[in-house]
């Protein structure tokens, strides 16, 4: 009966031993009220943090928005204004060509 505890690794049996006496004492702090308290703190500090930064997000989007309806804005005025001196241009070439043609029938 002695020849079956020879063969038998001792250490890799200590570190099972070990392991499942912290897992069964981790387990009983884990699930203790003092741990339940800190989970429940943690928790709410998370809400918080999520609830500050969805609130930045928000305040961020809006001023998107309105950099956004800006930048259009200015596009618009822009495309206007050029508009406007391709206009001009065009009138200018016309009264040019009409000066040259009373000018070279006279």
């Amino acid at each position: 009966m002695l020849k079956c505890f020879e063969k038998i690794d001792w250490k890799k049996t200590g570190i099972f031993a070990g392991g499942v006496l912290f897992g069964t004492a981790g387990i009983k702090v884990l699930s203790s009220k003092d741990a339940k308290k800190v989970y429940t703190s943690c928790t709410a500090a998370f809400l918080r943090a999520k609830e500050c930064v969805m609130n930045t997000v928000s305040i961020v989007q809006e001023n998107a928005g309105d950099i956004y309806a800006g930048a259009k804005e200015i596009n618009e005025e822009r495309a206007a204004k050029a508009e406007a001196e391709a206009f001009a241009d065009a009138e200018a070439e016309a009264a040019e060509k009409t000066e040259t043609a009373e000018n070279t029938e006279e």
